[in-house]
């Protein structure tokens, strides 16, 4: 049974306090006031969960200090921007690819035939919202064509520049020509399902980085499809039946290589992680996942 929230809200001073009252070691009190005043003490919360010996009672383990967690809180920030560029390069690429292949077998404007789609009705949810985001553009291309065509939307291919990630996935779920979903799933190595499968999650995932919210150690609520044959890269790779962040981090340095052969993505991620050392085993980390292919080629 629900009950009434009756704790009182607490300055930072006191907030202070209740830390190390329940064990945790301050080595600076006005530099750590300065980060509750900023960062929140709630948000800080969710760092230093894995350094409490009894959660109940919020009892920190010996020797744990404000700056420890502030260690963590800084690694999964860090974390986040990394994986933003990342996904900024993948929705771009399969905006690419999406433009491309409706252009080339259906025409400019595709994304105008409900034809094309599985569902009318998630058909014109996508379009409205197409729109919107077409009207909100400053883009001074999407303006022209705007202003010289009589077409409701501009051609995909322009279109497409201004579409979020998550309108691209569910677009492409609702594709119908089997042909079209496979053509844009082959530039990734992927069958259809499974790219389908990685933009839905991977947009998830972009929506958790875009609003700041934790992600180091999260247990993922759409998780992505596991590789069963193809790509072979990544059929032994992936952590079956997990929640946790390692498989996002795989899938995303697998695109990254086909996207861009010669990045440094992986080398970057594992710099991070050698940098602020988290505990690995939350974040799904399987043993030995240094001698996987997603990494060997990222150890220098």
């Amino acid at each position: 049974m629900a009950i009434p929230y009756s704790k009182p809200a607490l300055d930072h001073a006191a907030q202070l306090a209740q830390l190390k009252a329940r064990g945790m070691v301050v080595e600076d009190d006005a530099a750590a006031l300065h980060w509750l005043e900023h960062f929140n003490y709630y948000r800080l919360g969710a760092y230093w969960l894995p350094f409490e010996a009894n959660h109940q009672h919020h009892q920190f383990k010996p020797g744990t200090t404000f700056s420890a967690v502030l260690g963590l809180y800084e690694f999964d920030r860090q974390l986040r921007l990394l994986m933003l560029d990342a996904l900024a390069r993948i929705e771009v690429s399969a905006r690419a690819q999406w433009a491309y292949q409706l252009g080339m077998r259906h025409g400019a404007h595709a994304h105008l035939d409900p034809k094309l789609a599985v569902n009318r009705r998630h058909w014109q949810s996508n379009v409205t919202k197409l729109a919107e985001q077409v009207e909100r553009s400053d883009e001074i291309f999407i303006r022209h064509l705007r202003r010289t065509y009589s077409e409701a939307l501009p051609p995909v291919w322009a279109a497409c520049e201004v579409m979020s990630l998550g309108l691209l996935s569910r677009w492409y779920a609702n594709l119908r020509p089997k042909p079209t979903r496979r053509a844009i799933a082959s530039a990734y190595g992927a069958d259809d399902r499974l790219l389908g499968s990685w933009l839905h999650h991977l947009t998830h995932v972009r929506n958790i980085c875009a609003h700041q919210a934790r992600l180091w150690n999260r247990d993922f609520t759409i998780t992505p499809q596991m590789a069963r044959t193809k790509p072979p890269a990544l059929v032994s790779q992936l952590v079956p039946r997990s929640r946790k962040l390692y498989n996002t981090l795989v899938i995303a340095a697998y695109l990254m290589d086909v996207i861009e052969p010669r990045n440094d993505w992986g080398s970057r991620m594992q710099l991070l992680l050698r940098e602020y050392q988290p505990p690995l085993h939350m974040m799904g980390f399987p043993t030995g996942w240094q001698q996987h292919a997603a990494w060997r080629g990222a150890n220098g």
